[in-house]
Parts: structure tokens; sequence; C-alpha cells
């Protein structure tokens, strides 16, 4: 069994990367290969994605849109208060962490950027349920902000509302970006269609729960976070055509992954044959760690993740843990960028023989 500690490196902080890269296919891409030990690692630029990929392969995206989910204001009695909206349950409904001196008790109305007022429900740890007075996508999009996660310091900004937002974002319902997409553009988008490289989509609604840290030393003991994810059967009729004609499925982030990964141990724990997928709309806290057997997905496009995260532990089970350690060295050494804005890695999985770990 592994320890937290396991998966914990030394970052210099000046690696995280504040800002994006004016061009998106500008950012690093790190090729490893974990088939060979020790692992062969290729340096190369987003750009250079389509020379690594087949005809017939196929990207799989995540396409949610990140809402403005964040609110300041105050209660009737003037303190100050922040809302990070996590998740809209209805037209009117959402449930939401608020930071405030104290606790507001359900039945507590709360103003929010000097706009229009919230009502506290009942609890839902960790969250609050927030009654609001229209329609809250409509009211996040004008008086909200944009999320950005807590290791990038500056507030968001103009520039932060197009760069934290993937070009095909359509599905709103997120508070934090499928970063790994962040890298494509529609140019690049047009270079793999001439290589004839498929796309589909699902759609994961990333909470703000990915940043949760893992607080336990035995890793099997850490509750994951829950979040909605959907996949079409446009999306399930393009995997089965790509396994037949012996192309890959490429996850284009952990959040894809852990949907498709979830959708076929949904399949599995019914019955279903190992590696299918059915359409439908479930909640998933699956947990991927070393030893987990992957059904679906054959490589990974992904950012560099934090240290002691659960997006590390996945990487880990996908390539093993001896490979990931030796990307993130090499890619400290050569200056990589890190996190949400940072560079990327495409890998390759390697299968193992351990019994599978997960929760689902």
């Amino acid at each position: 069994m592994y320890t937290l500690s396991d998966f914990d490196f030394d970052l210099p902080p000046e690696l995280i990367a504040q800002t994006a890269l004016a061009q998106r296919t500008a950012s690093r891409l790190l090729e490893v290969d974990g088939s060979v030990t020790p692992p062969h690692l290729y340096d190369r630029h987003f750009a250079d994605l389509p020379g690594l990929l087949a005809p017939g392969d196929l990207l799989v995206f995540n396409d949610t849109r990140v809402i403005k989910a964040r609110l300041f204001g105050q209660k009737a009695s003037g303190g100050k208060i922040e809302v990070l909206v996590e998740r809209v349950i209805d037209a009117r409904t959402a449930l939401a962490q608020i930071r405030a001196s104290k606790s507001p008790a359900p039945g507590t109305v709360l103003r929010l950027a000097d706009a229009f007022e919230v009502t506290v429900g009942e609890r839902v740890e960790p969250f609050y349920t927030l009654h609001f007075p229209d329609d809250c996508y409509t009211l996040l999009e004008k008086y909200g902000r944009l999320p950005l996660p807590p290791y990038i310091e500056h507030d968001a900004d103009a520039a932060d509302e197009t760069r934290y937002q993937t070009v095909y974002a359509r599905n709103p319902g997120a508070v934090a970006a499928p970063t790994a997409g962040l890298h494509f553009d529609n140019d690049l988008f047009a270079r793999l269609d001439t290589l004839e490289v498929q796309r589909a989509t699902l759609t994961l609604h990333v909470g703000a729960g990915t940043f949760q840290p893992v607080r336990v030393d035995n890793i099997g003991e850490h509750k994951m976070h829950s979040e909605w994810y959907e996949i079409t059967p446009a999306l399930v009729d393009a995997i089965a055509a790509t396994r037949a004609r012996g192309g890959r499925v490429i996850a284009v982030g952990t959040t894809s992954m852990r949907a498709l990964e979830s959708g076929a141990q949904a399949v599995l724990a019914a019955g279903g044959a190992p590696g299918t997928l059915r359409a439908g709309s479930a909640e998933t806290d699956i947990f991927i760690t070393p030893g987990y057997r992957f059904q679906v997905v054959d490589r990974l496009i992904t950012n560099f993740h934090l240290p002691k995260s659960t997006l590390l532990m996945l990487v880990s089970a996908f390539s093993g843990m001896e490979t990931i350690r030796a990307a993130y060295r090499h890619a400290i050494e050569q200056r990589y960028r890190f996190f949400s804005y940072g560079d990327a890695m495409i890998l390759s999985r390697v299968e193992m023989q351990d019994t599978p770990k997960a929760a689902a």
C-alpha cells in the first residue's frame, strides 16, 4: 500500500504558472514512454501533438464550461462573506461554500455583489444550499467572478475569462477548468482533422474538490468528492468504432479519464463486459490509485499536478510510479511550467498486475 508521502515532491514556487501563454499551443509537451526502463522522455511543444497521434485515434474532450462561481457580499449584520458555488442543482438552487466569520444559519439572507439576495437553506456537508431569486446561471454570469485555482495569486481579469476556458466549452457547470484542454485551439483541430484523428466529447462538471488536499497518510482512507458526468450515445459509438479499427482512445485530461473509467466501472458492476460503456449520466467519486486496471483509456494528455494530490495518484496508476517520478524530476530540471496554466504531458498506459484499487 502506498502512503501519502509516496506522492510528495519539492516544486520550486517559481515553476507554478501564474498566467497563460499568449498562444495556447505554445506550451511545452513532455512525451513520456514508460514501456522501457528508465523511461524515455522527449521535450516537445504542444503544437507537435499531431505527429504523436495516428489516423483513427480518438481524442475524448470534456466540454464542461467554467461558470463565474465566486461572489462577494455581506450578511444583514454587515459582516463580509465570500461564496463559491460548487454546483447548480436546479434553476434557482445551488450548493456553495461560504466563507464568513460565523456560519450562517438556515433562513439567513445574504446580499451578493450588492445586486441580489439569496437565502441559506439546509446544510449539505460540506456545502450550504442557496436559494436564488432568479436563474442561477444568469445571475452568476452577470455578477460572479471566475474562480481561479488557489495557487494562482492574482484576481481573475478579462484575459483569464478567455484563457481559463477551453475553446470548445459548451455545457456550463464547472468551477474549475479541465486544464489539459486549454492547450488546444482551432488551428490545431484543423491539423488533427487533416490527419484523420477523431474527436468526441463527454461532460464532467469539475468541482472545487479537485483542489481538496488528501489529509490522511493511508490514501485508502481518503474520501473523494462527487462530480456529475454524462456519456452520450455518440461517444459510446465513437469508442466502439475506434476499437474496431484498432485505434487508441486518448483522454484529454484527468476529468475525461475519470468519466470514462467511471462509466466502464458502472457497466462492470451491472454485469457487463470489461471496457464497454453505456450512454447516460451519473455521479462519480472514483478514486484511482496505483494497481487500478484501466478499462477504456490507452493514452492520456494531462498537465502537471500538485504534490500529494489525487490526480498525481491517478497518473501514477496510469503510467507507473517510477515513470511519473522520472517525468516530474525531468520537468522540474527542465523548468517546465506547472499546474492549470502550465505545460502538459502525454502518457501511455502501463498494464498493472496488482489488484485494482478504486472506489466508484
